[in-house]
């Protein structure tokens, strides 16, 4: 019995929806890292992604319209997002951003469309999601690439105007995570469509989680299909199917809503029974039949790469802004309570992980608009993007505390906070994301021959023998190459290579070639002794897809230090941490991989192969914590690069913190003055610092310029630290004492 027929029997059979959820996408820079040698050289010649004249326009203009229109505090009190709303997103073509212009579209690039929604998402968790969802997968992308040319004609420049809106539907009450199973039926048969007899399909389902779903005009609708009588063949299973049904289609039913945290974007149900359609609903015709999940899978990279990273990128920014800000303004004990140093672990933790966001986001949407759909790292980006904004955001609310629970329109954080778990649980559940399709794409895709070698084994062709056994002996060459290139950079560090000329930037190049170089031989072990097992052992499979993660974060950092930051002195602490701590947690990922891996023996030869044991992980020292919580504070233009998204509207919760933090910075030396001045000669009673003003001021001390600089600071200071109430009937007390509602009546919905 040859070892490829022994391997056949031993190995688990891929499914169908394995098999092309494996052959979607493309291979991109994350090959390189699996093979445990990072490519800096393909890093760092990816074209530098940059808007438009067009898409800055679109940002300066409807963009910044929109967020004026918007108070999150009064749609999270109401029930429907306002129809003017909905009507200026549809007039302006925020639907459209990956619609073709010849079609009506805006045609804007992946990094144009990520920094769009991102900066509405720091305004608006509802508007974003209520934007980005016929921006990514649905409708709108499926008939682009698979659309029949009539198909394409009719629909396209319909939704580029917001004159249909779109939902896709395909997760239902049995079928969430394995998308693959779902129970939604329709038979092939024939049926009356406009007065005539067609072929078609007679389609029931039930789904949920359907965003945009309520207010859709047009239902894109994923279902198995079933040919009982052989009307198109011999074939009883067709496999799942993509059609687009409008919502006027006899039997469709939309319109009820789910409530998810809260946040008022438009998500609920869709049903159907027995309900027919002709073959011409099938998103490019009869022919594809079948092709559904591989047309889905193969245009995911809009929502795990674009839309989702956008959000947690923008609760990063968002988090960075309000809460330095905030812990230069506020003080207590007579300090900011920015000084203190379990303040500055958050601060710091904040800065550095928000650094970390926009760098994937720019180097993610870059690969992406090179025109590949990268799998593999766009599973990354929206796993941890959003675990990222989760980290930021709850520091972010340790340290604001009372301000950041308490909503109203000057909070700054309840909106995101809110919205958190939703990112987390689309486009594939986090928990699934990071268990199963980082390393299990990863391997398959970025190995050389691993995938090859699996389609050799469960192959039926007698002569694939001779084939595999050529594979497998590159397998094991490469095999051992890897394990050799490991002891290597492992115990010799002075053959690491660093190709940077920035001293800051080698050392980490160094320690992340190392790193690569240690994963490779551990997933060559693993494949090896586990097997198809490995498959099951999500615990294990998922630490070696965070190493590749995290070196693929640091990669990001690294390109974004060197080519996007302009004062790299001021930078520096940001890029440290960002660096140190993707690195910490890669060599983390590798000391808990081997400690538990179940062979003894193996265990043993990883860590040989590696040196890798328990106390090999590297931590951050609280030096760094305190340089870079004190750089976070400061109002210059790297902290401007990493609050960008954040567009500050007249009289907010952002232009408050603003109009502080900015204030104090311009009276700082007064500030210092009059510090020295109390502690020479306090005023008693102190009552407040405006009577101690007015003191220093009869007494000559300051000056009435000074005095009234340090008047205006204070009252701004006020206003910041206030957090908004109302009276026992909730209207909300505004700053001048007067009330206005705080609950508004409900809009006239879509």
């Amino acid at each position: 019995m040859s070892i490829r027929t022994s391997l056949k029997k031993v190995l688990p059979p891929i499914s169908i929806t394995e098999q092309e959820a494996l052959d979607a996408g493309d291979v991109w820079i994350e090959s390189s890292i699996y093979r445990g040698k990072p490519d800096m050289q393909a890093l760092r010649s990816i074209p530098q992604a940059k808007l438009t004249a067009d898409e800055q326009a679109f940002l300066d203009g409807p963009v910044q319209q929109l967020l004026e229109m918007v108070d999150d505090f009064e749609l999270s009190n109401d029930k429907h997002i306002p129809q003017h709303v909905l009507d200026f997103l549809g007039e302006n073509r925020f639907f459209s951003m990956i619609i073709p212009k010849k079609f009506g579209g805006l045609e804007f690039s992946p990094y144009a469309n990520s920094t769009i929604v991102a900066t509405i998402a720091a305004k608006s968790g509802a508007i974003a999601v209520t934007v980005m969802v016929p921006n990514s997968l649905g409708p709108g992308e499926l008939l682009m690439h698979y659309g029949t040319e009539e198909q394409q004609n009719y629909w396209l420049p319909r939704l580029a105007v917001g004159k249909d809106i779109p939902c896709f539907a395909l997760t239902s009450p049995e079928a969430g995570s394995d998308a693959g199973g779902i129970p939604d039926a329709a038979i092939v048969t024939k049926g009356e469509f406009n007065g005539e007899e067609v072929l078609g399909l007679s389609v029931s389902w039930d789904k949920r989680y359907i965003t945009l779903a309520p207010i859709a005009t047009v239902l894109g609708l994923a279902f198995k299909v079933y040919d009982p009588d052989q009307l198109l063949g011999d074939k009883l299973e067709l496999g799942i199917t993509c059609a687009l049904l409008p919502k006027s289609h006899p039997g469709v039913e939309l319109g009820n809503r789910h409530d998810p945290m809260g946040v008022r974007f438009y998500n609920g149900t869709t049903r159907g029974e027995n309900v027919f359609i002709p073959m011409d609903f099938i998103i490019g015709g009869q022919k594809n039949i079948g092709r559904g999940w591989q047309m889905l899978v193969s245009c995911l990279g809009a929502g795990r790469g674009i839309s989702l990273p956008a959000m947690g990128t923008a609760t990063g920014h968002s988090a960075l802004k309000s809460t330095a800000e905030y812990a230069f303004v506020r003080e207590q004990f007579g300090l900011p309570i920015g000084r203190f140093e379990g303040i500055q672990g958050k601060v710091a933790d904040i800065a550095g992980k928000t650094f970390l966001l926009e760098a994937m986001r720019v180097l993610t949407t870059e690969g992406l608009g090179l025109g590949v759909k990268p799998a593999v790292v766009t599973a990354i980006a929206k796993y941890h993007m959003t675990e990222l904004a989760r980290d930021v955001m709850n520091s972010a609310m340790d340290i604001q505390a009372g301000k950041g629970i308490q909503r109203g329109p000057q909070n700054t954080l309840a909106g995101g906070y809110a919205a958190l778990p939703i990112a987390i649980t689309v486009e594939g559940a986090n928990i699934l994301t990071r268990n199963l399709m980082i390393f299990g794409q990863g391997a398959m895709r970025c190995h050389p021959h691993l995938k090859e070698m699996v389609d050799l084994i469960h192959s039926n062709d007698s002569s694939a023998d001779a084939e595999f056994n050529k594979v497998l002996r590159k397998t094991v060459g490469f095999s051992v190459k890897n394990a050799f290139r490991s002891i290597g950079k492992s115990y010799l560090p002075f053959i690491r290579e660093a190709e940077s000329s920035l001293p800051e930037v080698r050392k980490y190049e160094k320690r992340m070639n190392a790193i690569a170089a240690k994963l490779a031989p551990l997933a060559d072990l693993s494949l090896l002794v586990l097997g198809g097992d490995l498959k099951k052992a999500e615990l294990l499979s998922a630490r070696l897809g965070d190493v590749m993660s995290y070196v693929y974060a640091a990669m990001a950092s690294v390109r974004f230090y060197e080519q996007r930051i302009e004062d790299r002195k001021l930078a520096k602490p940001y890029f440290d941490y960002a660096m140190q701590w993707s690195l910490q947690q890669a060599e983390q990922a590798l000391v808990d991989f081997i400690n538990n891996f179940p062979n003894a023996a193996t265990r043993g030869l990883m860590r040989v192969l590696t040196n890798t044991y328990s106390n090999s992980v590297s931590g951050i020292s609280d030096d760094l914590l305190r340089e870079l919580s004190l750089a976070a504070m400061q109002d210059n233009s790297v902290k401007a690069q990493l609050t960008h998204l954040v567009r500050p509207i007249p009289g907010d919760g952002n232009d408050i913190n603003e109009q502080a933090f900015k204030a104090k910075h311009a009276v700082a030396h007064l500030l210092t003055k009059v510090q020295k001045a109390l502690r020479k000669e306090p005023v008693v009673p102190f009552v407040s610092l405006e009577n101690a003003l007015n003191k220093l001021q009869e007494k000559g001390i300051i000056s009435s310029a000074e005095a009234t600089l340090l008047h205006d600071y204070n009252e701004k200071r006020k206003l910041a630290v206030r957090v908004d109430e109302f009276t026992f009937d909730m209207e909300l007390v505004n700053a001048d004492g007067n009330t206005a509602e705080a609950v508004s009546s409900t809009k006239d919905a879509a």
